[in-house]
């Protein structure tokens, strides 16, 4: 029943309505109790008798209506008339009807023509539907790729807040789709492919399509993934209908998304010549390497993984350029979000700046979402302007969760709390290379019971060994504050995402950043094994059992020298501890601001 088109179900149900209403117009007029047949003689004597009120002749056949409201039917000879057999007109009321007036007629003719009709309409419906799937198979192997560039909103450069450096390495790619003749005359080839590489939400297929906006030029746009289906050859085919479709059109921009999806390293065996993931790069390959000269054709291409292409893919001659996006810095966070929030009606208390220093290493499409979520909760409180602190919250949310104030704790979990989170903000505001305290508080976030949350006063790009140690120190200051106030047995599981960053750093010091004493200067990162689909389907170790021993000595004495410097700061300082956590017991959450002023206070009455 699913299978049936929609438009055969319109025209079956227009068919039995329109037969029902024909119906009851040929069977209106007997509608009711049927009149009684009676002999022709009775009807005259019933004439004589002066029972009758009326009679209605219709051909030889007669209703007689009584006196009394019954009707009665009979049938006389055809070729005679009432008057024939006696019957006086001025005495009794005859109305004679035609027999071809009726819809009788008008319904016979229906049941006749509407069972052609329909079943010509529904052979009609099936042929149509059987011509769509013939055009869908013939175009199976056509591309699916979408056409930009014919709307009047076009995204330019000036849309694209941050990222300099790769606005004027595509700058230069605008020029060669404007100014062909201007390079062609020096010598110059037009680069045939700009791979734009970066991590998730940086903006690359913005900057895409900008430079199509800037270029003025069509712009086709297609994912990785739509050119592979189960059918071997059909991805290959609809790579070459693509370029096919974009020479016809130069100049202008092919822009496949996720790259990697069919442009991974070859190689590894698996559904050897035949697979349809290689059959789909092989041609990708042979269409960049074949454009004629002056077709003005380049294509871009997005990444996340520029480490898993394929070596022939990134060869000059294919992709010429290679563009990296960077996650924004702190003036480049400040433009974006003006530039997310131009539409939207901004308090005067607005001050990007301050949010973008408490938004480090977060990309543009958190930012986006950031003033989203910040105009969201002034809808929420029925304001009519965004202010500052709608923005505040809307960074918290997206660094640290929303707020689970349903998720009520116990007096007992409370207290561990606070003292945990007071061990986190003693050890950042003690240890000199952590990062200023930004707030504190034990009201449940995400998964978290209680958030300590530090902010680097600017942007960094290089740390340091001591910024390391006083980092992972800071992690185990909240197990560390519980087991000074309530005893080694009764340290709890709060810990469990402090010890996994506090181990990860530890490692990495060891392994990729060779800041171990033992193990000075030595890399232990692993290699990569037998590619398998672009990547390696076992990973192997380029050290001994023994050296991986060592690495274990190492990182744990780095996690004890880490736990002995936080145990001891806090057991000198047990009064702020106790001060930090008694504040927050009666507010739940210190502000940064507030932190400082506590501590300071603090610091004045020790010196007392």
């Amino acid at each position: 029943m699913k299978k049936i088109p929609k438009n055969a179900w319109y025209l079956i149900i227009s068919m039995v309505v329109l037969i029902s209403l024909v119906a009851l117009m040929g069977k209106g007029s007997t509608l009711g109790k049927t009149p009684a047949e009676v002999p022709f003689s009775s009807v005259l004597d019933e004439v004589k008798q002066d029972k009758v009120d009326s009679l209605e002749v219709t051909g030889d056949q007669i209703i007689v209506n009584l006196k009394d409201g019954t009707k009665q039917k009979s049938y006389k000879e055809s070729f005679k008339s009432l008057s024939d057999f006696g019957i006086d007109y001025n005495k009794v009321k005859v109305e004679a009807k035609n027999p071809d007036d009726g819809a009788g007629r008008w319904f016979d003719i229906a049941l006749a023509i509407l069972p052609i009709i329909f079943i010509v309409g529904f052979f009609y419906i099936i042929m149509r539907q059987a011509q769509g799937s013939n055009n869908q198979a013939m175009s199976f192997g056509k591309s699916k790729a979408r056409v930009f560039g014919m709307e009047k909103n076009k995204i330019k450069f000036k849309d694209v807040a941050g990222a300099q450096e790769a606005k004027v390495e595509l700058q230069e790619i605008v020029e060669f789709l404007k100014y062909p003749s201007k390079f062609e005359a020096l010598g110059a080839k037009i680069p045939k492919g700009v791979l734009l590489f970066g991590s998730p939400g940086t903006g690359k297929t913005l900057l895409a399509r900008a430079v199509a906006g800037e270029a003025d030029v069509p712009f086709f746009s297609i994912s990785g993934s739509e050119f592979v289906e189960m059918f071997v050859g059909v991805g290959a085919s609809r790579v070459r209908d693509l370029f096919a479709r974009a020479k016809k059109n130069s100049p202008c921009i092919i822009f496949i998304d996720e790259v990697d999806a069919v442009g991974r390293q070859r190689g590894a065996g698996l559904g050897g010549g035949h697979d349809e993931r290689e059959q789909t790069l092989n041609q990708i390959l042979v269409e960049m390497d074949g454009f004629e000269q002056g077709t003005n054709v380049i294509v871009i291409a997005a990444t996340n993984r520029p480490d898993v292409l394929d070596p022939a893919l990134l060869r000059p001659g294919r992709f010429d350029r290679r563009v990296t996006l960077d996650l924004p810095d702190m003036k480049a966070r400040e433009e974006i979000l003006e530039v997310h929030s131009v539409k939207k009606p901004l308090d005067n208390s607005v001050d990007f700046k301050e949010v973008a220093r408490k938004t480090p290493g977060v990309s543009g499409a958190d930012l986006a979402n950031i003033a989203n979520e910040a105009a969201i909760f002034a809808a929420r409180s029925n304001r009519k302007k965004i202010t500052q602190s709608d923005f505040h919250e809307a960074v918290e949310k997206i660094a640290l969760g929303p707020e689970r104030k349903s998720h009520i704790l116990s007096d007992k979990e409370k207290k561990i709390t606070a003292f945990h989170e007071a061990g986190h903000a003693l050890l950042g505001h003690m240890l000199p290379n952590c990062h200023p305290v930004h707030k504190v508080s034990i009201v449940s976030r995400g998964m978290a019971g209680g958030v300590t949350w530090s902010l680097p006063l600017e942007d960094k790009h290089l740390h340091s060994l001591a910024d390391f140690k006083d980092d992972i120190a800071m992690s185990l200051g909240g197990r560390s504050a519980e087991k000074l106030i309530f005893g080694e047995e009764n340290i709890t599981t709060g810990a469990e995402s402090d010890l996994k960053h506090a181990n990860g750093l530890a490692r990495r010091m060891v392994t990729e950043y060779g800041m171990s004493k033992a193990l000075k200067n030595r890399f232990f990162g692993e290699e990569q094994g037998s590619v398998f689909l672009g990547r390696s389907i076992a990973q192997d170790k380029h050290y001994s059992e023994e050296m991986a021993s060592k690495i274990d000595e190492e990182v744990e004495k780095i996690i004890n020298e880490a736990t002995k410097k936080a145990e001891d700061t806090l057991a000198k300082n047990k009064s702020k501890l106790n001060l930090i956590a008694e504040t927050l017991l009666q507010k739940e959450t210190i502000e940064g601001k507030d932190f400082e002023k506590l501590m300071e206070a603090a610091f004045k009455q020790s010196k007392k």
